[in-house]
């Protein structure tokens, strides 16, 4: 794991380079201080699922790319067959699985997402985010108390939620189970997502 955030850090810094982009204005898109964001390019911390988002967004990257250092090449369609999306692990309780990694040039990245339940998460103040774009959740299966915003409320199989995602907004499993859903963020109208 340790090596696989040296690489990812080295692709980003890299790349960030390449394009003549500062570490300060990096640094303000994913909302930290320059010294905190240079410790993410020395390998020195793991990334967010924001935070690839992000910066793959402003390198004019697919994330997949971001993650693996190569292209999504299928421009017709793509099948995944069950448990084999690109499994993305960046944020603590989450487990995220690219469903579309293969194809390039998406307008949404769908994502199958198993957030493990914890109960010091779920009785603490949810953590929010916020990217480009829009997203839709959908409940498979237990329990989602997620928060845009001010507002709060709980998610159950069959609900879902389509919002704004450049508003404030975070979630976590709830009623003592593991939930699992279907993500899909969408590019805004400027073709940004994440």
């Amino acid at each position: 794991m340790e090596d696989r955030i040296i690489e990812i850090a080295e692709r980003i810094r890299g790349l960030r380079e390449d394009l003549g982009i500062s570490a300060s204005e990096m640094a303000g898109l994913v909302e930290l201080d320059e010294a905190e964001y240079r410790e993410y390019e020395e390998g020195k911390r793991d990334f967010s699922f924001t935070f690839l988002y992000k910066v793959a967004a402003r390198l004019g990257l697919d994330i997949s790319e971001l993650i693996t250092g190569s292209s999504p090449t299928l421009k017709v369609y793509t099948h995944v067959k069950n448990g084999k999306g690109l499994r993305i692990e960046r944020r603590k309780g989450f487990k995220y699985q690219s469903l579309a990694y293969l194809f390039r040039k998406r307008n949404a990245e769908p994502f199958l997402v198993e957030a493990v339940y914890d109960e010091a998460a779920d009785k603490a103040e949810i953590q929010q985010r916020s990217h480009e774009g829009q997203e839709f959740d959908y409940i498979l299966k237990g329990s989602l108390r997620i928060k845009i915003d001010d507002h709060e409320f709980v998610m159950t199989e069959g609900d879902s939620v389509y919002y704004d995602a450049s508003h404030k907004h975070g979630m976590v499993a709830t009623n003592g189970e593991t939930c699992v859903f279907l993500a899909v963020v969408i590019k805004d109208h400027d073709g940004r997502m994440g």
